[in-house]
């Protein structure tokens, strides 16, 4: 089967690994045909596993032991695939992909947090969550947004990932 590991908050922070050295190091686990995708935490692979949370662990345990802690999100083509089909900011997705963002989770989203963001901050950022992924809408600018304080204020969940929607799709293609 065919994966891709979401390393989060690589090459930035502090969390560094050189992309030839995350390469290996999956490729020491057995996995095989190993690519990896900018110098975020991309790396796509194959592997007889099929369940994403073992991979998740495993993979968290063999960074631990190379002295990177740092959360993995696991998703598969069909995963990523259901991703791109549920995009429900469209318009986003042709106008400005790079403020389109998918944070990906281990766990559905939950219930209730989004409609509580206006009652702590005005923004102009749209977020949509299906199922594990939420997606977000950044219109204006990713940088300067006061939206991750307030998610944070409102206790979303903090192990996520966030792809932009260029990469989304890059990731997307390598798992064909």
């Amino acid at each position: 089967m065919r994966w891709a590991a979401l390393l989060k908050g690589i090459n930035i922070g502090g969390k560094k690994i050189p992309m030839t050295e995350l390469k290996a190091l999956i490729e020491s686990l057995g996995y095989h045909d190993v690519r990896t995708l900018l110098a975020s935490g991309n790396v796509v692979f194959s592997c007889d596993e099929d369940d994403g949370a073992t991979l998740e662990k495993r993979l968290e345990a063999a960074l631990a032991a190379y002295g990177l802690k740092t959360d993995v999100v696991v998703r598969n083509h069909a995963d990523l695939k259901r991703v791109s089909d549920a995009n429900p900011f469209h318009d986003a997705a042709r106008d400005h992909p790079n403020h389109l963002l998918v944070s990906f989770h281990r766990d559905p989203v939950p219930d209730g947090l989004i409609e509580k963001i206006p009652d702590i901050y005005d923004g102009p950022e749209r977020l949509k969550a299906i199922g594990r992924e939420l997606y977000i809408d950044f219109p204006e600018d990713v940088g300067h947004s006061k939206l991750p304080q307030a998610m944070a204020k409102l206790k979303f969940p903090k192990l996520a990932t966030m792809r932009n929607w260029n990469t989304v799709g890059k990731l997307k293609d390598l798992l064909e």
